[in-house]
């Protein structure tokens, strides 16, 4: 008889596990018994949480998102100007647990599936159109809204370039660099189209 309550607590270690196999593998050529073994489970208690693999992946991107959002939601919460707001955007994205060598596999991996996946091009959309919309809002504040809206696109073109980039090298993350390049772009392009 299964315990009460370890189904939330399985299905995150499943999840991590997914994490951390896709970057020990470089690709999603990992199995399902291969992930529920770094999970410590069996294939089959995996099977029964997600069903497929696909479902899995689907699930991790989901859960990988969610923790972004709680990040940003807070970091905008804690701002008391546009400004800020950018910063902690910003802040957010490039955090420990996300900008991390394996979470950042997983991004990779996860922009690789969505050209074969509908689900997953459906959830990176989601991913994209947050990004873009949370950096523009703050960004018309600052500037007039053709300005935002090239600014918040080329900030989010920046963000996901140096998760890919860092995915191709093996080198640790830099997160500071990350943050301050980014952080630079937006002042830059700020300074070339600020409000009169």
């Amino acid at each position: 008889m299964p315990k009460i309550g370890m189904e939330p607590i399985r299905r995150k270690a499943l999840i991590n596990a997914a994490i951390e196999a896709i970057h020990a593998r470089g690709s999603f050529e990992v199995t399902m018994s291969e992930i529920a073994r770094q999970a410590g489970v069996s294939a089959g208690l995996a099977h029964h949480y997600f069903g497929s693999k696909d479902q899995l992946i689907v699930a991790t991107m989901r859960h990988l998102l969610s923790e972004l959002s709680v990040q940003i939601v807070a970091a905008l919460h804690a701002a008391k100007t546009p400004r800020e707001r950018l910063s902690g955007i910003i802040q957010a994205n490039f955090a420990s647990d996300q900008f991390r060598p394996a979470t950042i596999s997983a991004w990779l991996s996860f922009y690789v599936k969505a050209q074969s996946m509908d689900e997953a091009c459906r959830v990176l959309s989601i991913y994209a159109r947050r990004l873009r919309s949370n950096l523009q809002h703050a960004l018309t504040q600052l500037t007039d809204p053709e300005h935002a809206q090239h600014i918040a696109e080329g900030t989010a073109a920046l963000i996901d370039g140096l998760y890919l980039r860092h995915a191709l090298l093996d080198s640790d993350p830099d997160r500071a660099a990350a943050i301050r390049l980014t952080e630079d772009y937006i002042d830059a392009q700020l300074t070339t189209g600020a409000k009169t």
